[in-house]
């Protein structure tokens, strides 16, 4: 049986390519440079500078699974251990990213029109644009299946009519996707 390592208990270390671990490494050194120094002046004052967004845009960490638009087209794993190193310094940086990656570009990419990606993948990839996605309601939390909010399609678009909570990046947000059940109580994204 092999030493624990309590740095490496699952041993993944051993398991990921020279690739991995250079993009874990360059994720690392950002975060330790870049987002060390500023956590707990920021936690202290309930801030988060939307400017640091530009930043992970830069470094490619936002949409970084994404094969097009200017994504770096990583793999799940890859992404998986920048945002174990966001999460190293402090939450706050993991949730921007991977809402903004994960949550908002991903169902734009999948679901949305061409225009639509033309519009918002770019600026979002860029940390230009902040996105943000609510799902979660007062009296349902994340289960899609309760959800009360409703959509109806009205000239120009839809109306929305319900209650959310806990909609990370809202507050700097550009871009929202609010999940809601249409008329036909099928859960869909506007």
């Amino acid at each position: 049986m092999p030493e624990f390592f309590w740095e490496d208990p699952l041993l993944l270390e051993d398991q990921l390519s020279e690739e991995e671990r250079q993009i874990r490494d360059a994720a690392r050194d950002f975060a330790q440079s870049e987002l060390v120094p500023l956590i707990v002046d920021w936690n202290r004052r309930e801030f988060f500078d939307p400017e640091i967004m530009k930043e992970f845009g830069k470094l490619g960490f936002l949409g970084a699974t994404l094969p097009d638009y200017g994504c770096a087209g990583i793999s799940n794993v890859s992404y998986g251990l920048i945002a174990r190193e966001m999460e190293r310094v402090d939450t706050c940086f993991r949730s921007a990213m991977g809402v903004q990656s994960g949550l908002v570009m991903a169902p734009i990419h999948m679901y949305g029109s061409d225009e639509q990606k033309e519009r918002f993948l770019p600026g979002m990839r860029d940390g230009e644009v902040i996105g943000c996605m609510g799902l979660t309601e007062p009296s349902h939390g994340s289960d899609a299946g309760g959800m009360q909010t409703r959509s109806k399609k009205v000239e120009g678009g839809y109306k929305l009519t319900g209650t959310k909570q806990w909609i990370t990046n809202s507050p700097l947000a550009h871009v929202a996707l609010i999940w809601a059940k249409n008329e036909e109580g099928e859960v869909g994204g506007y």
